[in-house]
């Protein structure tokens, strides 16, 4: 398999290589397409889990056990989370 990458993508491969982190540019390429594995995994896993979560609150709303929608609630949660992220 050959594969074409910018020079940018180049450098980074080559730059991981020269560290000592990486024996070759394929270990490179082997750990980024591992990373890339794991990270549309977890994202499907999160997407399946948000799919129950709406189904549920269907359901709920379904049975007319929904509360009102809170805009001012929400925007309380919204700003307290900006506060806290501020300080961080």
């Amino acid at each position: 398999m050959n594969i074409s990458l910018t020079p940018h993508l180049e450098k980074i491969v080559h730059e991981k290589v020269k560290s000592g982190l990486y024996i070759s540019s394929s270990e490179v390429i082997r750990e980024g397409l591992r990373l890339l594995d794991e990270r549309d995994r977890i994202r499907a896993e999160k997407l399946e889990a948000l799919k129950r979560e709406v189904a549920l609150g269907v359901e709920q709303a379904d049975r007319g056990e929904a509360t009102p929608f809170d805009v001012e609630y929400y925007k309380s949660i919204i700003s307290e989370a900006r506060q806290k992220n501020a300080k961080s």
